[in-house]
């Protein structure tokens, strides 16, 4: 009213305006297009982008805020006077004194109450969805040249995989450079890799021998290392199957030079047959070798250890007060195992020097026999263990290398004998010539099994050998069988075979034993087989039901046989009028009787009785011939004999 009295011009009334976008479009490619019917030849086409959508907008706005820029600094800077004015009046204000006491802490709850509830509304605008909805936009990128960018990946890969080849070839040059050029020091690294060296003043020396391991054995194993500066060999060239030489040069001893091996042969005396033996020498393929000096080193200890080994035996040899004696000449060892049975072990040693001088190998050798060979290597391991590792002492006080056995043995009250049997042990020699005995017996066995396996038809002979042997025992189970009736008629005994005699079990529990002599198994089989035939009969007559009269397991009043005892078996036919007499013999082998009735020459009956069945008493037995019955073996032509005699089949 004050200002219509002083005369102003009244104000018009409010307008809306409303800001927006211009609703041009961009521009987002010109092109310039030739036309033939233009003067000048060309057009300009502009190609505008689509017009954003609402959300798309308000997504390109977003992202023109910082949302990580602090602004809490600018906002307590005044822009204006009238601000300026507001902060002053603000700040006074904030002097004067509360009226309330609990002023402060309700504005403090009141700020937290809002905040709260900003949070909850933005929790469930978030969770619900229905008062504002996000979707994310995404922006159109620009046409990708897809040929352009390949050519570019391709060129860049290029350039990358020329860098990294031109790399390896030249470390591929380097490793072959290092490779050939044979480095003195780096040699010597490997050498003392394998070998134990040592430096005694300006010299390298090393040592071939066992000592580390435990051997005793004096002999000069000491090479010396030095460097060397021909690189091919003595004579000037190199094959492909030659061994290239570095500029490590190892000196052995003379002693130690060419090769050597330890020959075993066990051969029979006049014939000079060979029956089993074994050549210990360096194992061949146990790796590569690169370098000549660790094939001159491996040959030499190879060397050391034959003559190791051929020095014990001999020692022992000497030594030995066996009531075999033992001899001993030069490089060979001659002991008879067995009579007729030499075993000799030869040390052949080839320097190469010598071109007249040869051992040469037998021809006719049976199979080399690995078990004795790695016998060789394990009992020189056992020696040098011995000599190197003790038992404990017990109390710490006590004698060292006394056994736990030793130690009880007197609160064990072990006798004289027990106590003489502990402080004896094999010496290797005599473990080997119980190994020799073992492999000869075993073969003696086996050539004589085969043997009758092959030579008899009837009966027949199947050996089952056990694999769970060892160095010193080993058995086998043999069958006696007759063909066709092996089902229900077999026979069989175990041979556990030793150092020198053979123990055999028989399947009633008896134990026979047997010395070393191949007569004693054949008697033994050929009684066994007899036995057999006996045992067949036995059973034939009762699945047939004859009636067993007797039976006599040792003959006496026939004629004796050359080897074992004869046994004889009874058998009278159902109906009690046929007598059957069975003799088998180990020698003589299997006869069969029939006994004739008591009959005059005009076919009278001589008994008082007129019952057929006393005809027979007092009668002669008279033999048949089975050959003239048809039949494979003893067993069918006694069914068949059988047959025709009972009357009750007939």
């Amino acid at each position: 009213k004050s200002k219509m009295a002083t005369g102003a011009i009244p104000a018009a009334p409010a307008v809306n305006v409303c800001v927006e976008a211009v609703l041009e479009s961009q521009i987002q490619e010109v092109r310039v297009v030739e036309k033939q019917e233009a003067q000048d030849g060309q057009e300009i086409q502009e190609i505008y982008a689509p017009p954003l959508s609402m959300s798309e907008n308000l997504t390109k706005l977003a992202q023109k805020i910082d949302f990580y820029k602090d602004e809490s600094g600018e906002k307590g800077k005044p822009t204006s006077e009238g601000e300026k004015e507001r902060e002053e009046e603000k700040s006074v204000a904030a002097f004067q004194p509360s009226l309330w006491p609990w002023d402060s802490v309700r504005n403090k709850l009141k700020t937290a109450y809002t905040e709260m509830s900003v949070l909850l509304d933005v929790l469930n605008i978030a969770k619900e969805k229905r008062y504002m909805v996000l979707d994310s936009v995404q922006q159109s990128s620009p046409d990708a040249k897809l040929p352009l960018q390949l050519m570019s990946k391709k060129k860049a890969l290029n350039s990358a995989s020329a860098i990294l080849l031109a790399g390896a070839e030249r470390l591929k040059k380097s490793q072959a450079e290092n490779s050939n050029k044979s480095d003195f020091h780096f040699e010597l690294l490997k050498l003392r890799q394998n070998w134990r060296l040592k430096k005694s003043g300006n010299t390298i020396l090393g040592d071939l021998s066992y000592r580390s391991v435990g051997s005793r054995y004096p002999h000069n194993s000491t090479f010396e290392v030095v460097k060397s500066t021909d690189l091919v060999g003595e004579s000037g060239e190199t094959t492909p199957t030659s061994t290239p030489r570095g500029s490590l040069e190892v000196i052995i001893p003379s002693e130690l030079e060419g090769t050597a091996y330890i020959q075993v042969e066990v051969k029979s005396v006049p014939e000079s047959l060979d029956l089993t033996g074994a050549i210990l020498k360096m194992p061949s393929g146990l790796g590569a070798v690169h370098t000549y000096w660790q094939q001159k080193l491996e040959v030499a200890q190879n060397v050391l250890f034959c003559k190791e080994i051929f020095a014990q035996l001999a020692r022992e040899a000497v030594q030995s007060k066996s009531s075999v004696p033992h001899l001993v000449v030069g490089n060979q060892i001659i002991t008879n195992i067995f009579p007729g049975i030499q075993l000799s072990i030869v040390l052949c040693h080839s320097t190469g020097k010598e071109k007249d001088r040869k051992i040469p190998m037998s021809p006719g050798k049976l199979d080399h026999n690995h078990v004795l060979e790695h016998s060789l290597h394990q009992l020189l391991r056992e020696v040098h263990n011995k000599n190197l590792r003790f038992p404990a002492p017990h109390p710490v006080t006590a004698m060292v290398g006394v056994s736990k056995k030793r130690r009880l043995a007197g609160p064990n009250a072990l006798s004289r004998r027990e106590l003489v049997e502990m402080t004896e042990s094999d010496t290797m020699l005599n473990q080997i010539i119980k190994q020799t005995k073992h492999n000869v017996l075993r073969l003696r066995t086996l050539q004589t099994i085969d043997a009758f396996a092959t030579s008899l038809n009837d009966p027949q002979l199947t050996t089952h050998w056990s694999c769970a042997n060892n160095s010193l025992e080993a058995s086998c189970r043999v069958f006696i069988t007759s063909q066709g009736y092996d089902l229900r008629i077999w026979h069989s005994f175990v041979l556990m075979i030793g150092v020198d005699s053979i123990k055999i079990a028989h399947k009633d529990g008896r134990i026979f034993n047997l010395s070393f002599e191949e007569k004693e198994l054949q008697d033994f089989i050929l009684w066994q087989i007899a036995q057999h035939q006996t045992s067949v009969s036995q059973n034939l007559a009762r699945m047939m039901g004859w009636q067993i009269m007797s039976m006599c397991a040792a003959l006496g009043v026939s004629d004796l046989e050359d080897t074992g005892i004869a046994s004889s078996l009874l058998l009278a036919s159902p109906d009690h009028d046929r007598v059957l007499a069975v003799k088998s013999g180990p020698s003589s082998g299997v006869k069969v009787f029939v006994q004739s009735s008591q009959k005059d020459t005009n076919g009278k009956t001589q008994t008082l009785s007129a019952d057929n069945k006393w005809q027979y008493i007092g009668a002669d037995f008279k033999e048949v011939d089975l050959s003239k019955f048809e039949g494979k073996n003893f067993a069918s032509k006694l069914e068949l004999l059988m047959a025709t005699l009972s009357r009750s089949v007939s």
